[in-house]
């Protein structure tokens, strides 16, 4: 898999979690701890992401 199809997949990855973190936020069954675990897998790909665009754009 090339970098870029790499870098394609996380954004929508992220993209994905961006919604399920807004659907949890919204019903109040979910649990904080859901809520930040959900945050904190947002964050890593997020840091990835910075990461290998950084490699791209060097």
């Amino acid at each position: 898999m090339s970098l870029q199809a790499h870098l394609s997949e996380l954004h929508a990855k992220h993209r994905a979690l961006e919604a399920e973190l807004a659907d949890a936020i919204a019903h109040p069954a979910s649990t904080d701890e859901e809520i930040a675990q959900l945050k904190r897998k947002k964050l890593r790909l997020k840091d990835e992401i910075a990461r290998l665009e950084h490699q791209v754009a060097a």
